[in-house]
């Protein structure tokens, strides 16, 4: 589904990513995790094309380095950033319904999917999304990338300052977009919900990938977990 290659990307002087290699699969969770500042987010926004990149980006086998930002959305890649790009000043409704692709055909995912499964925000659906809840927030920012109908999506750092029951429900809808065939990569701090849902992992470190494993090849390697995760 998605292959990096050597990808390099740069703010001004500074070199940020020296060099990523990862896969995703179709159907597959991955996370990438690491220390703040080694990357993650940046890998994110390069494959994006909203930081220039350096180096190969192929999804279904087609070149997407040099590609604008909508033009790699209509691909059919979706990203939830971390900081919850929401439109305050409209309803949770009408942010759900600018995630939707003009299209005749039916995607994956309908705004009665997301009623069904977040009854909060079928509740709150003509509140303005500035007033709603960092969690409601977090919720309404996946789903309206829902509804683009992407193939694959990367997740940044969705269960930040979230309570415990809100992160479970962030897990449980990770899994749920996987079940429906979308790739997932998923950027998170947090070491146990990651081990939880992803097939495998890569860890960053200074702008590198320097492990790659199952989640059992963590658990098992104290090594590595206190290297490069642990503070």
């Amino acid at each position: 589904m998605l292959e990096v290659k050597e990808l390099h990307a740069y703010y001004g002087r500074s070199h940020i990513l020296q060099g990523v290699n990862l896969k995703v699969a179709r159907g597959e969770i991955v996370s990438l995790l690491g220390r703040n500042g080694v990357g993650r987010s940046t890998t994110c926004m390069t494959i994006m094309g909203l930081v220039p990149p350096h180096g190969s980006i192929l999804y279904k086998g087609e070149e997407m380095a040099g590609l604008k930002p909508h033009q790699v959305a209509r691909k059919g890649i979706g990203f939830v950033p971390e900081d919850r790009w929401i439109f305050p000043g409209l309803t949770v409704l009408q942010n759900l319904q600018l995630g939707q692709k003009r299209k005749k055909q039916a995607g994956r995912w309908t705004i009665d999917d997301v009623f069904k499964i977040f009854p909060r925000l079928g509740e709150r659906s003509n509140v303005h999304g500035g007033l709603i809840s960092g969690g409601e927030k977090q919720m309404l920012t996946i789903c309206r990338t829902l509804m683009g109908d992407p193939d694959f999506i990367m997740i940044d750092e969705p269960t930040e300052g979230l309570a415990p029951q809100m992160v479970k429900q962030v897990g449980d809808l990770i899994e749920e977009i996987a079940g429906r065939g979308i790739s997932v990569l998923l950027v998170e701090q947090k070491l146990s919900i990651a081990l939880k849902i992803s097939k495998r992992l890569y860890i960053m470190g200074h702008g590198k990938i320097v492990f790659e494993g199952t989640p059992n090849d963590i658990k098992n390697d104290q090594t590595i977990r206190k290297e490069w995760l642990e503070v």
